[in-house]
């Protein structure tokens, strides 16, 4: 079987290969109607230092703003809201995002949520200061002189009706916190708190409803489960071809949807049990990390080195 893979997406801010200008009569331009990109991108530009690539992005700065495929929101719009939400999401579409982002996992009743890590919700939501806390696999342990504080809770450890009740925040973990409710605390001074109250979470059927709703195409990310598979009699494939059937519930194209994975095994999969959906299947690869990161540029850097497919030159 040979398995052809598509190459990995660039995750970039609304700023790059969204500047063409769109004449108002167009229905292009319709859909371009209402996008701000806001005050960030000029801030950036005006923070490089002198030379030919600011001079030609202050060059493209009038132009008005078009949602391009090439600006994908990554998680929503995290920077200023709560990761994937409903707020983060429509924030990142109005900033001109094409595709939009669902990291994909599963709780305990096998329903399918949108959270960036399947044991990420001490960090997302107001898990530790609730009746919920006591379901977490390491409870909150306070820091001290010695070690930082401690936690992690599970999305696999309680059911979608406790998820829905928890209440999303800022991704952050102070781990100098004496107490749950401090470490809710600890955000990057690269994110803000101001937009934090009042976000609303999702399941993935609920983001495939509300992105269609926004005009964009779609980019889930199957997040690889941090419980022993199968999971309750739910198995890698089945949990892959649920999030495949959630597209298919919902009449979205294949051609609108790029799922992707960090597991080989799960974009094989969809390539030979969903192919259309499989033929944008994008495989991540996640070598590109770590002390030594691969050079794309350099084949030779690639460790450890794949075989290519058969046919491939």
């Amino acid at each position: 079987m040979r398995y052809t893979l598509a190459p990995a997406l660039a995750l970039s801010l609304p700023l790059l290969g969204a500047f063409a200008p769109v004449t108002a009569a167009t229905p292009e331009a319709d859909s371009n109607a209402g996008l701000s990109y806001g005050p960030r991108p000029a801030h950036l530009i005006e923070m490089l230092p002198e030379g030919d690539l600011k001079a030609k992005l202050q060059s493209c700065a009038a132009q008005p703003p078009r949602r391009s495929d090439f600006s994908i929101g990554h998680r929503g719009a995290p920077l200023m809201f709560p990761e994937h939400t409903v707020q983060s999401n429509q924030a990142a579409a109005r900033m001109g995002a094409g595709i939009l982002e669902c990291d994909v996992t599963f709780t305990k009743d096998l329903e399918l949520i949108c959270r960036h890590a399947q044991n990420d919700l001490h960090t997302t939501t107001n898990i530790l200061t609730t009746d919920l806390a006591e379901t977490c696999i390491q409870p909150f342990t306070p820091a001290t002189p010695d070690s930082p504080a401690k936690a992690e809770c599970r999305s696999s450890d309680i059911t979608l009706a406790q998820f829905q009740s928890l209440t999303p925040k800022m991704d952050s973990f102070d781990k100098t916190a004496t107490s749950a409710a401090a470490s809710q605390g600890g955000v990057a001074p690269w994110r803000s708190t101001q937009y934090g109250d009042g976000a609303t979470a999702m399941t993935h059927a609920q983001s495939i409803a509300l992105f269609k709703s926004l005009g964009t195409k779609f980019t889930p990310e199957l997040k690889s489960p941090v419980v022993e598979m199968p999971f309750n009699g739910f198995t890698l494939q089945n949990y892959a071809q649920k999030l495949i059937a959630d597209y298919k519930a919902a009449g979205i194209p294949a051609a609108d949807v790029w799922p992707q994975s960090f597991d080989l095994e799960v974009v094989k999969y969809w390539i030979d049990s969903e192919p259309e959906f499989g033929r944008q299947a994008v495989y991540l690869d996640g070598r590109n990390q770590g002390s030594a990161p691969l050079d794309p540029n350099a084949p030779d850097s690639f460790q450890p080195l794949r075989p290519r497919p058969p046919g491939c030159s």
